[in-house]
């Protein structure tokens, strides 16, 4: 599958600003739909705390893949790249401009480099579950693919099991596929990071979640994980509702719920900073610095 026809992608961590800064652009140009490159913003009913538009956004602006799967479904990079090949079509058929908004990098980086997607292998992912092990499974990862391991997070179980499952039902390390994550190809996707100083986006983070739950937050963590057919092992990774789950099915204390997502949070804005600044195509606003209609101005001739 080639790279879809999207001119502009919006990145960057979590917190940035990167939806307003998509916004402003709609407004100025009428002719963009937006497209989520965020891997939980598909799910229905996790609203506040993936920070979705708001509705009168989406209906000031059309986006796309968001809202897509109930909670209990699971959803691959692989169906996100099929997904993103349909809606991209359907756009430039009715002569409009996609631009892709989001910073979950292995989604964006996927679309910008028609990356090679690991196939599945359900078997194997199924055995790998039934293992209460996830050191031992590092481990066992380590020895099979050395990069692989050291990219990641070795308590992040989710990921641990994707690159064992992988390394193990392919032959080939996980660490293998795609353009190679360390190489850089020209892409016909111009790639707009926002950005803040750590402070910043820190307390960004902070007032986020204390807005977040004044909004509801866990009365929309309860009804979702309330549903019969539950959630899906990807949507309770989500930040802030791992959390949440803690402290509705393990008795966490609240205020220590919500410390443990802001510090998870903050962590997982550093790991976006590591990945989307190895990448030299990117071009770098700090949205403290610079004025959004200043970074609007320079990116209204990429979507030409």
């Amino acid at each position: 599958m080639s790279v879809p026809d999207i001119p502009l992608a919006i990145i960057g961590p979590t917190a940035a600003g990167k939806s307003a800064l998509a916004m402003a652009i709609a407004a100025v140009d009428d002719r963009v739909e937006l497209i989520s490159a965020d891997s939980m913003q598909v799910y229905r009913g996790m609203d506040i705390g993936t920070a979705k538009p708001s509705r009168d956004e989406q209906a000031a602006v059309p986006h796309h893949l968001i809202d897509i799967l109930d909670p209990w479904d699971a959803y691959t990079v692989s169906q996100f790249v099929v997904d993103v090949d349909r809606v991209t079509a359907d756009i430039r058929s009715r002569g409009k401009i996609p631009v892709m908004v989001g910073g979950t990098g292995l989604y964006v980086r996927s679309i910008v480099d028609d990356m090679e997607i690991p196939p599945q292998f359900p078997d194997v992912k199924a055995e790998l579950e039934a293992d209460p092990d996830t050191d031992g499974m590092y481990r066992r990862l380590a020895e099979l693919d050395p990069v692989g391991a050291d990219r990641m997070d070795s308590n992040n179980r989710r990921r641990v099991i994707r690159a064992l499952e992988v390394t193990v039902g392919s032959g080939r390390p996980f660490s293998s596929f795609g353009p190679g994550m360390d190489r850089y190809k020209p892409s016909r996707v111009n790639q707009i990071a926002c950005d803040r100083p750590r402070p910043s986006l820190d307390e960004r983070i902070h007032r986020r979640y204390d807005v977040q739950m004044e909004r509801g937050f866990l009365d929309e963590v309860r009804a979702v994980a309330a549903h019969p057919n539950g959630m899906s092992a990807n949507a309770r990774q989500a930040l802030g509702y791992k959390e949440l789950l803690g402290h509705i099915e393990g008795g966490q204390p609240l205020e220590v719920a919500l410390d443990i997502a802001k510090q998870r949070t903050r962590r997982f804005v550093r790991r976006q900073h590591s990945w989307f600044r190895r990448d030299p195509r990117i071009e770098w606003f700090d949205l403290d610095a610079v004025d959004v209609g200043h970074v609007v101005e320079r990116v209204l001739p990429l979507l030409n």
